[in-house]
This record gives structure tokens, sequence and C-alpha cells, in this order.
């Protein structure tokens, strides 16, 4: 999952920096690969401890925005990174909720460190809440790539069910996986236009559609 998330990364057009919060050999290997910095994890105190780590690297150095993204979004594509930008305000945040709107699997903030980052499961309502309390437009943005996360079984069965040829899944459908059901995958999960809102109340046409905790929801 990791490797199809940082080559939709290496697919991104004028792409602004990219590194990988980690101390992991396979990672480490994987970043220099697709020359994107590391930003050392030695004692590995979890994913907000990661993200805590990158935001003030960037704030150290002066970036005006983060973008932090989770390893366990196999699907997503490198147009879904572009219209993330496109969609972010001046100064604010951007939020990409799961596909069943409990977990956070996307989250922009400008400037960097607008407002801390917390996961655990059901992160997206606490993330939404401390967005808007910051007084600058959230906008919530569905995208079908980054929706999909794998955090259980249930997960991984509905990766198999939708369309695409990523790493994990050829790696998934190798395995005996007892459940899958060949049933097609709905429009919502496909993609399409749907509205999205941001904390000053308007609503505009909106594209729609680190590391996975087994059994949770980030």
């Amino acid at each position: 999952m990791l490797h199809d998330v940082v080559s939709a990364l290496s697919e991104w057009r004028d792409r602004p920096a990219v590194a990988l919060v980690t101390s992991d050999p396979f990672a480490i290997t994987l970043a220099a690969q697709y020359q994107f910095e590391v930003i050392p994890d030695p004692t590995n105190p979890g994913e907000t401890g990661a993200i805590e780590m990158a935001t003030r690297v960037c704030e150290e150095r002066g970036i005006k925005f983060s973008l932090v993204i989770p390893a366990d979004i196999p699907l997503i594509e490198a147009w879904e990174f572009e219209e993330i930008l496109k969609q972010a305000p001046a100064e604010g945040s951007v939020l990409v909720p799961a596909a069943d709107g409990r977990g956070t699997n996307a989250a922009f903030r400008r400037p960097a460190g607008l407002f801390p980052l917390r996961f655990g499961n059901d992160s997206f309502r606490p993330h939404l809440s401390a967005a808007q309390a910051t007084g600058q437009p959230c906008v919530v943005m569905q995208s079908p790539g980054i929706a999909a996360d794998v955090d259980n079984p249930a997960d991984l069965q509905r990766l198999l069910a939708m369309p695409g040829d990523t790493r994990s899944q050829r790696l998934a459908r190798t395995w005996n996986i007892v459940g899958v059901r060949d049933q097609p995958v709905d429009d919502q999960s496909r993609g399409g236009i749907s509205p999205a809102s941001n904390s000053r109340g308007d609503s505009r046409p909106r594209l729609s559609a680190d590391e996975a905790r087994p059994g949770g929801r980030k």
C-alpha cells in the first residue's frame, strides 16, 4: 500500500517537496527510489507523533502548507493531490474523510500547523471541529481513491471489489480471502460530482468519489 501511495505521489506534476516520516528500512529504500526526503522516526510514537514531527519540520523551514497522506490508501491517484490544492483556501484547510465518514484520510493545512492533527478511532469529526475553530475556511472534499483506506478485513474485501490494478490489489488477489462478493461498486465509490462545503457556509461543486492500524479508524 505504501508503494502505491508513493508511486502516485511521484506522478503528481509540479508537486511540492515530499517526505516520508519513518525509520523502516523498506520505506527508506522506497523514499530513495523516488527521491523523496525521509524525516527520521526512531522512536515510532505513532501516527499522531509522526505528523507532529513533520509539522515542526515544515514550520522550522518556513514551508507555507502541509498535506498529510497516510500509507493505507492504495487507490489514490495523482489528480486527487492536485484537486486538493485547487480547492485549498488561501488560508485554511481541506479535509478528506474515509468512505465511512469516520476517519480522516487527507488533511491540508495552510499555514502548515494551523491546528493539531490527532489520529485514532473516529478522527474526522474532531478534525473538522478543530479546523472550524480556527475561524478559517475548511473545505470537506470527497475523493474516491483517498476515501478507500484499509483498516480491517472488510476494507480489504472492498479493495478487491473496486476497479483498479494497483500493487495492493494484485497482491490481495493472490490470497484466499473468504467473503469477497462479485458485485458492482456504487457510483459514490467510483467518483463523480457532489457538493462540499466550507466553514463559512458556502457550497460549491467538488469532486467526489500514518499507516493503517488494524481494526481502527483514523
